[in-house]
């Protein structure tokens, strides 16, 4: 089952929901202290729950880039499958490109894309078209 946003008619293929909440994890435990939202409440709550509001759409663009700045800075090797279950790994363990270099640029979608700069062109999406972000599974 494919996971992925949808701003209108517009569909943002993510990849499996175990690869986005995988990213989710990640940022949970390398940049929220653990703590599900503290810091990025509407791209860890409100868009995780299913939908992103248009009035917030603005500060889910800063949340990511926040979030891509402070990935930038943090090592391949801490990637976090699960944050419940943080003995799982990713299923293909260590064998990963070598134009991998850290967090930021780790998550790649189901169709070869880097998966944030897809993120941040659906949020673009949804504010020039003044829309919700919808997180949906086909």
């Amino acid at each position: 089952m494919a996971v992925g946003f949808k701003i209108k008619f517009f569909w943002y293929q993510i990849g499996s929901g175990d690869f986005l909440h995988a990213f989710f994890s990640t940022v949970c435990y390398n940049l929220e202290g653990s703590k599900w939202g503290s810091r990025f409440p509407h791209i860890m709550n409100e868009l995780c729950a299913g939908e992103l509001k248009v009035e917030n759409v603005d500060s889910a663009i800063n949340e990511l880039n926040c979030i891509k700045a402070e990935l930038s800075k943090i090592p391949k090797d801490k990637i976090i499958w699960d944050i419940e279950d943080l003995t799982k790994k990713a299923p293909w363990g260590d064998n990963i490109s070598d134009s991998i270099t850290d967090l930021s640029n780790y998550f790649v979608t189901s169709d070869g894309d880097d998966f944030i700069t897809l993120f941040l062109n659906a949020l673009e999406k949804a504010k020039k078209l003044n829309s919700n972000v919808k997180l949906e599974s086909i």
